[in-house]
């Protein structure tokens, strides 16, 4: 089995913490609107690839500032070479932002649901509207309320088989989700670098699931 990949989370400037954990991971999320200005300190220091965002606030996000300052600042990424760009689906003049990111790095285009999962039928229609947008990447994360969500957001990857996926369910029963997404065909899974720096709700730190990962091989 090849190694998972692991994507941690950085949401602070604590440098320390990420080397730390760099030996385990794979790639790097850079949370500008967690982070701040000092982003740009950080990404321009990291070794391994990583994924420029600037989440919104209605995908629980924390950028204060204007839609159109937010695509700004995330497409000013694009100078310190992230590999990958995340730019929500909702993202108002998408079809514009898209081809800018795709000229430097690969996109990801995100959905996420906070108060569920919906049906496959959605969930399908979700990722049709992501690679018609062109994503590189497609990333769909939702709420699980019960545990046979992780499975809905895991048949999601085989049924786009030929598309590169991210998709699992957030909260304390989707964790079967983080931990399969790429063990079923995702292209990786998201982690916190340390317990209580989480960036998601049921984020698993990045030392326990490289240990599980041990383990199950």
């Amino acid at each position: 089995m090849k190694r998972p990949k692991i994507c941690a989370v950085i949401v602070n400037r604590d440098f320390e913490a990420i080397s730390r954990v760099q030996p385990l991971v794979d790639l790097f999320e850079v949370r500008i609107d967690l982070i701040g200005a000092a982003w740009r300190d950080i990404a321009g220091k990291l070794s391994r690839p990583w994924v420029a965002c600037n989440r919104r606030r209605d995908e629980g996000g924390a950028w204060a500032g204007s839609e159109a300052d937010r695509v700004k600042e995330l497409l000013s990424a694009l100078a310190f070479k992230p590999t990958i760009v995340d730019i929500e689906l909702a993202t108002e003049n998408l079809m514009d932002v898209v081809p800018l990111i795709k000229k430097q790095a690969d996109c990801l285009i995100s959905y996420h649901d906070f108060t569920g999962t919906p049906s496959p039928e959605k969930l399908d229609e979700i990722a049709e509207a992501q690679i018609t947008a062109g994503a590189d990447i497609c990333k769909v994360v939702t709420t699980a309320a019960r545990f046979e969500d992780n499975l809905a957001v895991l048949l999601l990857i085989s049924r786009f088989h030929k598309a590169r996926f991210v998709s699992f369910a957030m909260g304390p029963f989707g964790y079967v989700s983080r931990v399969m997404c790429p063990l079923v065909g995702g292209e990786f899974t998201y982690a916190s670098i340390e317990t209580g720096k989480e960036s998601a709700a049921g984020q698993i730190t990045v030392r326990d699931l490289r240990k599980l990962y041990e383990v199950l091989k």
